[in-house]
């Protein structure tokens, strides 16, 4: 089941979660050939961090800082999160610690 918002701007992470935006499987090969929706049917696993919650808190009551930022590229478990749909784009919300890899080019 998926949550539906009318903007993404109206979702606030909380705590230690994170919003991603999977990137989509190509359909098109470089040469033109069209892939079947059989092989694009996976989710890929990198995303694009939306936006983050402010941390987790330690039994101190301080607050952990998030690994990630708005705008980083990170790899993602195969499967996983919460998904939240916005219009036809789909988003995910993973706690810090699900995510895998940040990934820096």
């Amino acid at each position: 089941m998926s949550a539906t918002f009318k903007s993404i701007k109206s979702l606030v992470p909380l705590l230690d979660r994170v919003l991603v935006q999977r990137f989509k499987a190509e359909t098109k090969t470089a040469t033109g050939i069209f892939l079947p929706t059989s092989a694009t049917s996976q989710p890929l696993p990198e995303a694009t961090v939306i936006s983050t919650g402010p941390g987790a808190r330690d039994k101190d009551g301080k607050i952990i800082p998030m690994s990630v930022k708005a705008g980083d590229r990170v790899l993602l478990p195969g499967w996983g999160g919460n998904a939240i749909k916005v219009g036809e784009e789909e988003f995910f919300l993973f706690k810090d610690a699900e995510i895998l890899a940040k990934i820096k080019e």
